[in-house]
């Protein structure tokens, strides 16, 4: 198992040991979702060659509006990035392309990081938030208190200004356990996010191309225990799925007809074929931790 979905400039072997998010929604069983205006792309202005100034711009995991001013993430998202975390920045684009708006802006995102990012802001395809994590992560495999969220609270723009969008339903304390597993097995479950797609062998090994993209799948409940929900993303099923860059986007389950945000994409299988393990947002740690942020239900 992958220990997270963060997109990025990694070999497969790095993917494999180290804690990273999720990318794109797998080609088999996946669709575009311009309707899904509440999940966006996260985007880290952050120092790479450690001299103390940020100018690469990764454009590195998914999340989703949980309120006006609250966007949910995975916490790997939101750490290890600039040798002085002071030095990153967070933005969210709740646009359906982002690559395209990458290309439009004829800048180097490697090289012109920091005008990349100002190009997002000025055109109005990014907001500048404030990154807060669960100071218990990276916790244990039981509980990794993998969760975070972009705050626009105390920023002047926040997403609500430059998009229209319904924010995600959060679940009840505990509403998943009292459901059961039989009946979360009977209910319809979706994915969302901008992460790559499943592993393509090339001559030089696996890559995973694609991401930057908002898409959808369906996929079919596994298992469910008190911190993590494991949903089945296997094609031959009729399922698809979440890969590298989908860390921290929402897995949505569909409970007397309204849409759930019922856990946010942590890990999965290396390739991304097999099985997608979401973080529950029903239980007691995460609820402890989004309850400053949001109104919980």
């Amino acid at each position: 198992m992958m220990t997270g979905l963060r997109a990025g400039a990694l070999t497969t072997l790095a993917i494999a040991l180290m804690a990273l998010p999720a990318a794109a929604i797998n080609t088999y069983n996946g669709d575009p979702a311009p309707e899904r205006t509440e999940v966006g792309e996260l985007l880290v202005l952050w120092d790479q060659d450690q001299d103390g100034v940020a100018e690469r711009l990764s454009f590195t995991c998914s999340g989703a509006m949980i309120d006006d001013d609250t966007y949910l993430t995975a916490a790997h998202c939101t750490t290890d990035w600039s040798p002085d975390p002071a030095d990153d920045r967070y933005f969210v684009a709740l646009e359906q392309d982002v690559r395209s708006l990458k290309e439009a802006s004829g800048l180097d995102r490697l090289t012109q990081g920091p005008e990349m990012a100002q190009w997002f802001m000025d055109h109005g395809h990014a907001v500048e938030g404030d990154a807060f994590y669960d100071a218990g992560f990276p916790g244990s495999a039981a509980d990794s208190h993998d969760i975070a969220v972009i705050d626009f609270a105390e920023r002047a723009v926040s997403p609500a200004d430059v998009w229209a969008f319904t924010p995600a339903t959060l679940p009840t304390a505990g509403q998943l356990t009292e459901l059961g597993s039989r009946a979360l097995d009977a209910l319809a479950w979706l994915v969302v996010g901008y992460g790559t797609q499943e592993a393509s062998r090339e001559p030089g090994g696996h890559v995973h191309p694609g991401g930057d993209t908002r898409l959808k799948a369906s996929l079919g409940f596994n298992s469910l225990n008190a911190s993590w929900i494991r949903l089945s993303m296997i094609e031959a099923q009729g399922w698809g799925g979440a890969c590298y860059g989908d860390s921290g986007g929402p897995n949505f389950v569909t409970i007397d007809g309204q849409l759930v945000l019922a856990g946010t994409t942590i890990t999965g299988d290396v390739p991304c074929y097999a099985t997608n393990v979401a973080y529950r947002t029903d239980s007691d740690a995460a609820r402890t931790f989004l309850d400053p942020y949001v109104a919980l239900p």
